[in-house]
This record gives C-alpha cells, sequence and structure tokens, in this order.
C-alpha cells in the first residue's frame, strides 16, 4: 500500500505558537539555516520577481519586530473594532451552522485567513458542530498545496470543505482557488469565506467594505508566528508541504493567542443574536464590477502591465509597505483614522501618499508596486 500524505509529508504537523487545539499548519517548518539562504530584502526581491528570475513564493523577506508605536497603533485599531469584528465573526458561525450538514472543514490559507479560521472553529464548535481547522498553503501562479489538500480530504468529508482568507484584494487567491481545485478536484466546490469583501469574489462574506480588519495589519506575530508560506524546491521535495518558516524571534511580540481571545469574547457576545447571511451576497456582483473598473482605472492611469503592482484594500497595501518595495499609496480619504498604520508605515520607508477620493471605490488605500526596471509611476 502507498504512504498517505501524512506519511509522505515531512516534518509532522504543528500549531505555531497557537493552542494545538486551535489549528493544525499543515506547513513544513525551515531551520534557521534554511530559511537564511532564501531571505531578500524588498528591493532585490522585487527586482527578481519582476524580472521573471524568480517567483515571490521562492523568497522570503526577513520580519522585524513591530515598533512600539506601530504597537500602539495595532491595539488602537484591535479596541476600535473588536467589537465589530466579533459580530462579523458570528454571522458567519451562524450562516455556515445553518447552511452546511454534517462535518465542517476549515482550511485557512495562511498567513491571513487562519486568526479567522480559528474564531470560526471556536465558534461552531460552542455551537456543538463536528469542526477541524487546517491551516494549508496556496501560491498564486503555482496553485494549493496538494499534499495538504489529499490529507484533508483523507481525513474529513468533501461536503463540508470551506476554504478561509481573511478579506479580498483584486481577487486573484479566489481566481487560484478556483483554478487549483477544477484541475485537482473538479468535484470540489471552490466555496471562499471572509470577513471583508470588496473584490467581490467570495462565497461568503461578512460584508463587501473594505474596513481595517486589526489581523490584517500585522503579520506573523498575530498569525501562529510563522512566515508565510514558501514554495522552493530547497525546502520542499515531492510529497512535502510546503515550507513556513518559524519566527520565533518575535515571540515576545507575538499576540496570536491574545487576538483571538479578544474577539472571541465579542464572538460570544453577539452570536445568540446574529443573523444567517445570503450565500453569496445579492450586491457581489456589482461590488466586483467596481472593484474590476478601478483596477483597470488605475492601471491605465499609471501606466502598469502587471497587474501584481496594484495591492488593493487596507490589508493588502499595508502588507505591501511592509514587505515589498512601494512606489506609492492611494487613499479614498487623508483624515481616515483607519490609515493610521498605512500613514506610518509610509512615512518611515519614505513612500509619498496620494489622496484620491471616490476613484479609489470600493477601497479605502491601494498600494503600487515600484516598478523594479523602470522609474517608478
Amino acid at each position: 500500500m502507498s504512504p498517505s500524505p501524512l506519511e509522505r509529508a515531512s516534518p509532522p504537523a504543528f500549531a505555531g505558537s497557537y493552542d494545538p487545539a486551535d489549528v493544525t499548519f499543515l506547513l513544513r517548518p525551515a531551520s534557521p539555516a534554511e530559511a537564511a539562504a532564501l531571505f531578500e530584502e524588498p528591493a532585490a526581491k522585487e527586482r527578481l520577481i519582476q524580472s521573471g528570475r524568480r517567483h515571490y513564493s521562492e523568497m522570503i523577506t526577513p520580519e522585524r519586530a513591530p515598533s512600539a508605536a506601530y504597537t500602539s497603533i495595532f491595539e488602537t485599531a484591535l479596541t476600535r473594532h473588536a467589537r465589530r469584528m466579533g459580530a462579523e465573526v458570528a454571522a458567519l458561525v451562524r450562516t455556515l451552522d445553518a447552511r452546511i450538514t454534517g462535518p465542517i472543514t476549515l482550511c485557512s490559507l495562511v498567513r491571513a485567513g487562519v486568526p479567522l479560521g480559528v474564531l470560526l472553529s471556536r465558534g461552531l464548535r460552542a455551537l456543538g458542530r463536528d469542526v477541524e481547522h487546517f491551516g494549508l498553503s496556496i501560491v498564486r501562479d503555482r496553485g494549493i498545496d496538494g499534499v495538504a489538500l489529499d490529507l484533508v480530504l483523507e481525513r474529513r468529508p468533501a461536503a463540508g470543505l470551506l476554504f478561509v482568507d481573511g478579506w479580498t484584494g483584486k481577487g486573484a487567491i479566489t481566481d487560484e482557488l478556483e483554478r487549483a481545485l477544477a484541475a485537482r478536484e473538479p468535484a470540489l466546490a471552490p466555496r471562499l469565506v471572509v470577513l471583508a469583501d470588496p473584490a467581490g469574489r467570495a462565497w461568503l462574506a461578512a460584508s463587501e467594505e473594505d474596513w481595517l480588519i486589526p489581523s490584517g495589519i500585522l503579520g506573523g506575530t498575530v498569525s501562529g508566528l510563522i512566515s508565510r508560506s514558501i514554495l522552493n524546491a530547497r525546502l520542499s521535495a515531492p510529497g512535502d508541504f510546503h515550507a513556513t518558516v518559524r519566527l520565533d524571534h518575535l515571540a515576545a511580540h507575538d499576540v496570536s493567542r491574545r487576538f483571538v481571545d479578544v474577539i472571541e469574547r465579542a464572538v460570544n457576545v453577539a452570536l445568540p443574536g446574529a443573523p444567517v447571511l445570503p450565500t453569496p451576497s445579492p450586491s457581489r456582483a456589482a461590488t466586483r464590477a467596481d472593484a474590476s473598473r478601478t483596477i483597470a482605472s488605475l492601471a491605465a492611469d499609471l501606466r502598469i502591465d502587471n497587474r501584481n503592482r496594484i495591492k488593493p484594500g487596507i490589508a493588502e497595501a499595508t502588507r505591501a509597505v511592509l514587505r515589498r518595495a512601494p512606489a506609492r499609496v492611494l487613499v479614498a480619504a487623508e483624515g481616515d483614522p483607519d490609515l493610521d498604520g498605512l500613514r506610518h508605515l509610509a512615512a518611515r520607508a519614505d513612500v509619498p501618499i496620494e489622496n484620491r477620493g471616490t476613484r479609489l471605490h470600493p477601497y479605502r488605500a491601494v498600494t503600487i508596486i515600484a516598478d523594479a526596471g523602470h522609474q517608478s509611476p
């Protein structure tokens, strides 16, 4: 008999800095020496990506501790938006409970989906549902981790399988999920669950508004102390999971458990009266059209051929400044307090900010990645 995906994949699954009851990461942790060989600073990484010499998933930018000022911005965002996030998670929990019969399996897309996946799994268990939660990798242009997906399908019924992400930007990951499942598991529905869906591409979303999801403005320190996933032959042989780097050097700054505990308290308050949401939203098509028009308009106005250089939405725009080489940040309103973190990072990196007003709708912020081969737009 051939070995199962779990027997083939090495090393064993782990939970990062989360409680093992909250998530099982189907990722291969890289050693510090292995990870160091893949480190590239943003400017060098950008040149390699845009020249086509390397795929973004083959490299990793070293992740550093947030400053005291930035940590304060995160804490303010958490205080301001914990109640909203709790109410929206509660609505997602109620909807999944109503829509899915039998066992529920949450596959959170690493990393942005993981905090939401933890909260959904806790909420569903509180309602007495049979639920398991995994964190696995999906890579734009390279697909989903097939070894991880095989393992999930070996252990859990396909009928209750859901994919979880924090938000949508342009919808690139939705496209990748649809392509990957069509190629590997045609009968498997690409049901994507998110908090915010400004791209209009999710199967289930709590809203289509681009709002400040507190976990969206941090990286590994709110996602279980792991890096984003890496797909590099140096780390992942055939039969291995996609890789990750354990961020143990950031342990003193880790808020992963505290974050989900804070939001869970708000979920518990909201859950008794939470609504069951439509799947999909009746306004999804209109939202998708608005988002597509805005991205097309920005690409034409700034003469951008590669739309991967356009990072829309508060969370995507923020993370792009943190780990890419940004040319400029576009905002819908200069004084928007929910953009404090983005403005702080842009100022620190000497990245100009431009007010585009309603032309950015449905987004409140967009980061434009610099053209590594030419003058920035």
